[in-house]
């Protein structure tokens, strides 16, 4: 479960965020909300990139007094991802996949499916923004997390990676009782609709819609 306690952010004086007590509970949900209401930095924060006043918890573990621990359970892919040009697809994969221990192999059923083996050996710097979304997402999938967070995971891809990327997340559920946490102005398959719940970041607040 995640738990918020007393968490705010701010940018400078501006405050973006505050969410005094939630608990999330393992589960799918899409977190909504106007452009600039927070959802970045919500999943940005919970992936422990961005200082934060309070306390964020993973299944009792603090992202600010267990660090390593915490980000061992969380996995992120970034709405627009950004990596080192000259590595290629398969080193960036090979590095995520050892900081996430990931069994050997895992990654070749996500690439196959979304037909990526025709350009992982290029330089990440000659891919398209659909390429990138593609390596992020695969990169997101790596190991056994607790929670993967996507933030705007449906925009740069084609619609038919959009069936098998909802196929991804609705098999890492059922089989790992992952929890995933995606941020989309565009409506989610209907697969995954049924089965989400809605945080709405709204009035720089996070809360469940009933």
């Amino acid at each position: 479960m995640l738990y918020f306690n007393n968490f705010r952010k701010s940018y400078g004086q501006n405050p973006i965020l505050e969410v005094t007590n939630l608990t999330i509970k393992p589960g799918l949900y899409w977190i909504k909300g106007i452009n600039g209401s927070g959802k970045s930095t919500l999943l940005k924060s919970i992936g422990g990139f961005l200082f934060f006043d309070g306390e964020i918890l993973l299944n009792n573990v603090s992202v600010k007094k267990n660090g390593v621990a915490y980000r061992k359970m969380v996995n992120f892919a970034d709405a627009e991802p950004v990596y080192p040009e000259f590595l290629t697809g398969w080193e960036m994969i090979a590095l995520f996949a050892k900081a996430k221990q990931a069994t050997p192999g895992q990654e070749l059923p996500f690439i196959e499916s979304m037909k990526m083996e025709g350009y992982l050996s290029n330089a990440i710097g000659s891919y398209s923004s659909g390429m990138l979304k593609k390596l992020s997402l695969v990169l997101a999938f790596l190991g056994r997390p607790k929670v993967i967070l996507l933030d705007e995971p449906l925009i740069t891809i084609d619609p038919e990676s959009l069936i098998i990327l909802c196929q991804w997340i609705l098999k890492k559920h059922h089989e790992e009782d992952t929890t995933f946490l995606l941020s989309s102005h565009q409506p989610l398959n209907e697969e995954l609709l049924i089965k989400a719940h809605v945080l709405l970041v709204d009035k720089q607040t996070l809360t469940m819609e009933q």
